[in-house]
């Protein structure tokens, strides 16, 4: 089992950035494949981009394609979203997720999540 913690959310002007993070603890954090999620208030809960447990292979939604980059340091068990050139449309609760086999696009693969990070982008 994995617990997930995010942070690094917060208030920022469309055009800037920030860098999500997402703490594991429990079982090694190596063994999950960890997708990040994001839900707008009145909309469903959307895949943003996931990443292997190796590091070495990385998906993004085509809205983030270019903006987004998301990395894993399996040394200190966090997996990170750096988030550039932010839009209004961008602003939601970000999630991360951790799973062990399964399409890494899809909610229904991921077993465990964390609490949730907002994220505002103002115009």
């Amino acid at each position: 089992q994995v617990q997930l913690v995010e942070s690094g959310g917060g208030l920022v002007q469309a055009g800037g950035s920030l860098r999500l993070s997402c703490a594991a603890s429990g079982r090694t954090s190596s063994a999950y494949f960890i997708g990040w999620f994001r839900q707008a208030p009145g909309k469903e809960r959307e895949f943003v981009a996931g990443i292997s447990r190796s590091g070495t292979s990385t998906h993004y939604a085509d809205s983030v394609k270019g903006r987004f980059t998301i990395s894993r340091d399996n040394a200190k068990n966090t997996v990170y979203l750096e988030m550039l050139t932010l839009k209004p449309e961008d602003t939601a609760v970000y999630y991360c997720a951790a799973a062990s086999s399964g399409l890494i696009m899809a909610i229904a693969t991921y077993n465990y999540w964390g609490q949730g990070t907002q994220v505002t982008v103002s115009s």
